[in-house]
């Protein structure tokens, strides 16, 4: 765009459906969406796993990588395990320690969702 604004879609359908894009970068700053697992079968662990590594993969299809992760939020489900959470967030991204903010929410859109990720990105200009 002419405003140096770029976009990634994955295509899951909720893109179209809501009108709004995965992740979009503009500037050195890379935002990712509300991001949920593409299992919703899977217990908390497994969905946030899964979660976390499609928005890094947002941010990786945006010229990032995990290391310029600077903030993420985890939204739960009444039923979801924030330790389970947690635990995923730790083995993705402890090693960058991003800003975090993990909450329980009334309820995520979708059956049977209990994690959904945001991440925030802050490329390095080479």
């Amino acid at each position: 765009m002419a405003d140096g604004t770029r976009r990634f879609r994955d295509g899951r359908g909720w893109e179209k459906k809501a009108g709004y894009s995965r992740a979009i970068r503009r500037g050195s700053r890379i935002h990712v969406s509300g991001t949920t697992a593409a299992d919703d079968s899977a217990d908390t662990y497994g969905q946030a796993v899964q979660a976390l590594e499609q928005a890094l993969a947002a941010v990786t299809e945006l010229g990032g990588t995990k290391h310029d992760v600077v903030r993420t939020r985890i939204m739960l489900a009444p039923d979801a395990d924030w330790e389970a959470a947690a635990r995923a967030h730790v083995q993705l991204l402890g090693s960058v320690a991003p800003a975090n903010t993990m909450v329980y929410v009334g309820g995520l859109i979708g059956d049977g969702y209990l994690v959904e990720v945001e991440v925030e990105a802050e490329v390095e200009s080479s």
